[in-house]
């Protein structure tokens, strides 16, 4: 796909490069559309491309020896992934999976430009390692849920963050991906919820038909 170097501004720490080396990110880059389901990168790949979202969603989660999945992060439009960062800093191979959640177009940066840049640019270091910084710090909080929040507060705020004019496109095993639990779990407690006339449940979506209850017990927790 024709890169015509526009998209640099939608990525607000890149604005700032002088022109020759917007010229030589551009022309060290390209831009690629992905469908939706695509595997971007699987544990024990060689981190080669530097990726910036435009456009979709790309979510990165991780297996554990046992099989179980844990969510780690979404990369959304106007972020760069930063295990790929990580493992492009490192040179170490991913120890994740990346999944595009939707059709997606995104800047691949491969590693030639990537290391040029990170040492002729200061604005291009700046921009790289800021997004990494804030992506480390979304992590412990991952880790701080996971291991001291109720998950009946988790499963309320994960809900209330997904949902699309109240309604969640997701399976009850994708949620429990999502949150580092079983199933099992999440439909026992999406039960209680229905219960509480919180929710609705159909095929692959969930509706949230009382909000409200939904914020309440967020806001009990000091999650929101």
């Amino acid at each position: 796909m024709q890169n015509d170097g526009q998209w640099i501004d939608r990525f607000e720490g890149l604005k700032s490069l002088p022109p020759d080396l917007r010229a030589a990110l551009v022309s060290g880059s390209s831009v690629v559309s992905l469908e939706e389901g695509t595997q971007i990168f699987a544990p024990g790949q060689s981190a080669d491309n530097l990726l910036l979202l435009l456009d979709g969603t790309v979510r990165v989660q991780q297996k554990s020896e046992t099989g179980r999945e844990v969510f780690l992060y979404r990369v959304q439009a106007g972020e760069s992934c930063v295990l790929t960062t990580a493992c492009m800093l490192a040179f170490e191979d991913y120890a994740a999976d990346g999944v595009a959640e939707t059709d997606v177009r995104a800047v691949t940066i491969p590693r030639e430009t990537f290391d040029s840049l990170a040492a002729k640019s200061s604005v291009f270091r700046e921009f790289v390692f800021k997004a990494y910084s804030r992506r480390i710090t979304d992590l412990f909080t991952l880790i701080d849920d996971i291991v001291f929040q109720r998950m009946d507060v988790r499963l309320a705020a994960r809900l209330l963050d997904l949902a699309t004019d109240n309604v969640v496109h997701a399976t009850h095993q994708m949620l429990g991906t999502e949150l580092g639990t079983a199933r099992e779990v999440v439909s026992r407690t999406l039960s209680e919820f229905q219960r509480r006339g919180w929710i609705e449940q159909h095929r692959g979506e969930i509706r949230l038909v009382g909000r409200e209850g939904l914020q309440r017990l967020v806001h009990s927790a000091g999650e929101m």
